[in-house]
């Protein structure tokens, strides 16, 4: 490694996530299926969030189009029951697929989720759109509801899985030009896409966040330690190494930890290839709020 990596760690945290295939007639619709539905809101607002995992082959779906596989992620909270947990993921879910797929032509949702640790009922939610005029039928080998619409008509398997896993994991690269910070983000994105299992939902996040706050009423704010154009403003207060100028996030939400890993080092390894990138360092909570603790140097030993 040509870079200084901290000897710091990351936190993350157990969490919930849908996974599922989309499909299209084209790469157009699906890529802004796909794009549409994964967008913000996010966990730190209290809401959900999600991310592309890859891209599919003709040959990869069940009904020979297109396909891409997303996952949707919710936080886990230890004072309400998974019930109650699980019943706003739902309904949070439901309004990507309704408002983001459904709405798109010629598309249909299969249930994609490795290692379910329960389903929810794709009719109560989603096949209700069609007003009661829905149907269900064999299709792919699956159960699959039709949803008569004016463009006819969406698809999508009736019992989806969900499961468990983690979220939060993320490293920073450190820059000192503004031309690293896109090409060395661009090349671990590319990196992480082909670990099985993970989505970065921010992509390259130029602004990495911190628990306390002074606006508890909207939520997370700036990790203003680590903002280089504070620097001379907070002096000694200021964690910004000298020769740094720009400190991007790459956050890594996957179906395990070992996924999770593996994207880290493929990330960090990637981002670290380019001139301009001077140190590797990670976003935690002290230890206080997470259940996971990533140590960066254990996977460069």
């Amino acid at each position: 490694m040509k870079v200084e990596i901290e000897d710091t760690y990351a936190e993350a945290f157990d969490g919930l996530y849908f996974r599922v295939m989309v499909t299209a007639d084209d790469e157009e619709t699906l890529r802004r299926a796909a794009e549409d539905a994964t967008a913000t809101p996010s966990i730190v607002i209290g809401r959900i969030e999600g991310g592309i995992e890859r891209y599919l082959d003709r040959n990869e779906t069940p009904d020979g189009r297109l396909g891409v596989i997303l996952q949707f992620w919710a936080g886990l909270d230890k004072s309400k029951s998974l019930d109650e947990i699980i019943s706003k993921f739902y309904r949070e879910f439901s309004y990507r697929i309704r408002q983001d797929i459904l709405v798109k032509p010629f598309t249909a949702v299969f249930d994609s989720c490795l290692n379910p640790i329960g389903k929810v009922d794709a009719m109560e939610r989603i096949g209700h759109c069609g007003d009661g005029y829905e149907w269900i039928e064999k299709k792919y080998g699956r159960e699959m509801i039709i949803v008569p619409i004016m463009v006819p008509d969406f698809k999508i398997e009736r019992y989806l899985g969900y499961g468990c896993g983690v979220i939060g994991g993320n490293f920073w690269y450190m820059c000192r030009t503004k031309r690293a910070v896109i090409e060395a983000g661009r090349r671990a994105l590319e990196a992480i896409r082909k670990i099985g299992g993970v989505v970065t939902p921010f992509d390259i996040c130029s602004a990495g966040s911190k628990a306390e706050t002074k606006y508890p009423q909207i939520g997370p704010t700036t990790n203003h330690p680590y903002c280089p154009s504070l620097k001379r403003k907070l002096q000694e207060e200021s964690k910004v190494p000298e020769d740094v100028n720009y400190i991007p996030e790459i956050v890594i939400n996957g179906v395990t930890l070992d996924a999770v890993k593996e994207a880290m080092k493929a990330g960090i390894e990637a981002a670290s290839e380019v001139n301009g990138v001077v140190r590797i360092s990670a976003g935690n909570y002290g230890g206080k709020l997470g259940d996971h603790k990533i140590f960066l140097r254990e996977m460069f030993p």
